[in-house]
């Protein structure tokens, strides 16, 4: 198996990172090209990626707010986004299909959370379809219930990770 290492987002990686998004999310989910940059602009500290072999094979991708509700469609634009706030809000976390079941997202969201740890923020929070509760949960996440999120048409369910005791 190839290695590959983690780092942060850099500009020249907008068109990979568009591809592992729409590779990992339906049209009607994924984040647009221009949203996908928008976060590469603004907030590259919150987004890694997972490079083999010179090309990006996943990425995870988050804003930093005070807000507890993250249901609201406009933190997705950066809306909200504090990078001082208590709480990171992942986006997304995806790996292109060729490269999933290697440990690739485990790893992307295991350094997430150790830099995370490291700015002293208090939780991590993402949304997540039923089928993935289980898989969150295996990596410290606790289910915090349905959320009022509709996005893209779906039913999602709201995850946390507590870093404070």
């Amino acid at each position: 198996m190839n290695e590959f290492i983690i780092r942060n987002v850099l500009p020249k990686d907008l068109d990979e990172c568009f591809r592992v998004e729409t590779s990992g999310f339906p049209p009607e989910e994924a984040a647009a090209r221009e949203t996908i940059r928008l976060r590469i602009d603004t907030f590259p500290q919150g987004f890694l990626v997972a490079e083999m072999d010179g090309r990006v094979v996943g990425m995870l991708n988050s804003a930093s707010t005070d807000k507890d509700d993250i249901s609201d469609e406009e933190l997705k634009q950066l809306i909200g986004h504090d990078p001082h706030g208590k709480n990171m809000v992942v986006f997304a976390l995806a790996v292109l299909p060729e490269f999933q079941k290697r440990g690739i997202a485990r790893r992307l969201m295991s350094r997430f959370v150790e830099e995370v740890r490291q700015r002293k923020k208090e939780n991590v929070l993402l949304l997540c379809k039923r089928h993935l509760i289980a898989y969150y949960e295996g990596m410290g996440f606790t289910h915090a219930g349905l959320s009022r999120s509709t996005h893209g048409g779906a039913e999602w369910h709201e995850m946390r990770l507590a870093l404070k005791e």
